[in-house]
């Protein structure tokens, strides 16, 4: 009796302890998670950059803030501020002071003039904040980290080269310019006569500046056809401006070749159906990634761009190339 009640004993404590191993197996907790972030660890910097335009009232500079933003989220940890210089060269400048005052960690400006706009540029260079202009030039400021823009005065160039095609026996034109003291306005009435002037039977017979803008290049079209309704073509620094000059030339009952800059959307859709001739794609997009780009590397990595003036080629948009525009996608079908 006794043996049996000592294997009783034992296997009833057997029992009793594979119940309590699986009860605490039940209990375990599971494998753990990958490990959380310490406490207090330090998060990525982020990086406050700021742009700055003549005026956001252009849908140049509206396309061209969209492509700086797209790439600054593709890059990741920085931060676009946009500067509104509302056409305002006095409100461009309080911006760019305010940059200095902010300690930015850098900054993209595209000066509405240049003469206006360089001193206070200058100014945020020697506070030690890296500065790349675009599109337009900052003239006599030393110390930028780049330039990105187009090569305006190709660009006019093509406009002048369209214009000796579609006339070789000659021709009486308008000239848009644009804003006085801009770069682009500077450089692209100049690379249009760089063509014209030679061959010597292209005639300017109204030059006026129309600042850029579409009731700008209206009034100043307007203006030209009262003293000359036989006018053959017009030229115009911008597209803003062209399409200004389209409804006075059609307003007034005419049909002429009229030959933009800046490839806007609406510019190609009215060439696409004919009532512009062309316009010139100085790729906005393309200078604003390049711009951003070159700005974090120096920022990011120290690392300056191999040449301080990078300049993109230009092209005149007509029916013949018309899928090469850059914003083809944007044209209502």
């Amino acid at each position: 009796m006794r043996n049996g009640s000592i294997r009783r004993n034992l296997n009833l404590l057997l029992s009793l302890g594979l119940m309590l191993a699986m009860v605490l197996a039940g209990c375990a907790p599971a494998a753990p998670s990958a490990p959380e972030a310490a406490p207090g660890a330090p998060e990525a910097k982020v990086y406050r950059i700021a742009f700055s335009v003549p005026a956001m009232s252009f849908p140049f500079f509206v396309h061209m803030e969209k492509q700086v933003r797209d790439e600054a989220a593709r890059i990741g940890n920085i931060e676009i501020i946009t500067l509104d210089g509302q056409d305002s060269t006095t409100k461009q400048v309080a911006d760019l002071e305010g940059v200095i005052a902010k300690g930015y960690d850098g900054l993209i400006v595209s000066p509405r003039t240049s003469e206006g706009v360089a001193p206070v540029i200058q100014q945020v260079i020697d506070a030690g904040i890296p500065v790349v202009t675009i599109d337009r030039r900052a003239e006599g400021v030393t110390g930028l980290l780049a330039h990105v823009g187009a090569d305006n005065v190709l660009g006019g160039e093509e406009q002048g080269k369209a214009l000796v095609s579609l006339f070789p026996e000659g021709a009486k034109i308008f000239e848009l310019l644009g804003t006085p003291g801009a770069s682009p306005a500077i450089d692209r009435s100049k690379g249009l006569h760089n063509i014209i002037d030679p061959v010597g039977n292209i005639e300017v017979v109204c030059q006026q500046t129309g600042n850029f803008n579409r009731d700008g290049g209206l009034t100043v079209t307007e203006n030209c056809l009262s003293s000359n309704p036989d006018v053959q073509a017009i030229v115009a620094a911008n597209d803003d401006m062209a399409l200004g000059a389209l409804e006075a030339v059609r307003a007034a009952g005419l049909n002429i070749p009229i030959i933009g800059f800046d490839a806007l959307p609406e510019a190609l859709l009215a060439v696409r159906e004919g009532a512009m001739y062309g316009t010139v794609e100085q790729f906005p997009g393309g200078q604003s990634r390049t711009a951003l780009q070159t700005i974090v590397n120096f920022i990011v990595k120290g690392e300056k761009p191999a040449n301080d003036v990078i300049l993109l080629q230009p092209k005149l948009i007509t029916l013949d190339n018309f899928e090469e525009a850059e914003r083809i996608g944007e044209i209502p079908q």
